[in-house]
C-alpha cells in the first residue's frame, strides 16, 4: 500500500491557505500512485485553543465538506484533524477525521487524552471510545498527539488493528519523546505506527521539526520511497504485521483480563 505522510507547515489560523496546501499535496500524492494521504492534527488551523475561532458545528462543517470534495475528486482517502462540536454538545472535541473516495467525510475519533499541560482539558471535551477504520488492507487505530503517551490506548487497538496512526502538533523541544514513543508503541503491539507531525512554527511561539515517521512492527524505521520537504511517500507491506506476530507472538501473550483486574484493584485502594 502506498501512503503519503504530509509534515504540513501549517499557516496559523488560516483555513483557506492550509486547505490550498492540502489540495496541492493530495494532487502530488495521486500523481505518485498513493491510496492514502495523512495530515497533522487540527490540519487547517494548527494547534490553537481559541475555540471560538476554530470550532465548527459538525453537521455544517466546511472542513469536512472540503476534504470530502477533495477525496472524491482525486479518488484518494484522506486523514485530517479538525475541531468539531456536535449539535447537542456543550464543548467541541479535537477530532481525527477521514474522507473517502466516494465523498464521505466524517470524524471517526475524539481525542481521549486532552493535553492538560496546555489547558486543552478546560476547553475541549475528552473522547471515551477507541476507534478504528479500514482502508484496503490497512486496519488502523486512530489517535491524536498527546494520546501517544498512553500505551493502554494502543494495547486496546492491537487485537483488531495492523497499524495505528497518530496525527500531531508535537513541538521540537520534546521531539525525542515523540520518536521514542512511536517506536515503543510499534514494538509493544507488533503493528505499524505512523506518526504525522507538522513542521515550521505556530502562533504560540512553538517550533517544530520534520519528524514524521513510519515504524514497522519490529520497531524499525521505514525508508520513504519519495522524500520531500513536507511530504514523504512510503510503500508499506501491511502483511508484515501478521507474519511478524506469527513468528514472534508476544501479542497473543497479553493478558487483558488480568490487566483489567490490576486497574480495578487500584480503584478499590483509592
Amino acid at each position: 500500500m502506498r501512503i503519503a505522510l504530509v509534515s504540513l507547515n501549517q499557516k496559523w489560523m488560516d483555513k483557506k491557505a492550509n486547505l490550498a496546501r492540502c489540495a496541492f499535496f493530495v494532487a502530488e500524492a495521486k500523481a505518485l500512485g498513493c491510496e492514502l494521504v495523512v495530515f497533522p492534527e487540527l490540519t487547517l488551523t494548527s494547534y490553537s485553543l481559541d475555540i471560538h475561532s476554530i470550532a465548527e458545528l459538525e453537521q455544517e462543517s466546511v472542513t469536512l465538506s472540503e476534504f470530502g470534495i477533495l477525496a472524491k475528486k482525486t479518488g484518494l482517502s484522506i486523514i485530517f484533524g479538525a475541531c468539531l462540536i456536535g449539535q447537542d454538545e456543550i464543548l467541541p472535541s479535537n477530532m481525527f477525521c477521514l474522507a473517502l473516495p466516494d465523498g464521505t467525510s466524517k470524524s471517526i475519533y475524539s481525542k481521549i487524552h486532552p493535553f492538560s499541560f496546555a489547558g486543552e482539558d478546560k476547553v475541549l471535551q475528552a473522547g471515551s471510545q477507541v476507534a478504528s477504520a479500514k482502508i484496503g488492507m490497512l486496519e488502523f487505530g486512530a489517535s491524536i498527539c498527546y494520546d501517544l503517551r498512553f500505551p493502554e490506548l494502543y494495547s486496546a487497538m492491537a487485537p483488531i488493528c495492523n497499524a495505528a496512526i497518530v496525527i500531531a502538533n508535537w513541538p521540537m523541544k520534546r521531539v525525542a519523546h515523540w520518536r521514542t514513543l512511536l517506536i515503543a508503541r510499534a514494538i509493544e503491539n507488533q503493528f505499524f505506527m505512523f506518526g504525522i507531525n507538522r513542521t515550521g512554527s505556530d502562533g504560540n511561539g512553538l517550533v517544530y521539526e520534520k519528524s514524521t515517521l513510519a515504524v514497522s512492527p519490529d520497531g524499525f524505521l521505514q525508508n520513504p520511497l519519495v522524500q520531500g520537504e513536507e511530504m514523504d511517500v512510503y510503500d508499506i507491506d501491511i502483511k508484515n504485521t501478521a507474519s511478524y506476530r506469527a513468528n514472534f507472538p508476544t501479542l497473543r501473550n497479553k493478558r487483558y483480563a488480568l490487566y483489567r483486574n490490576f486497574f480495578e484493584s487500584l480503584v478499590n485502594v483509592e
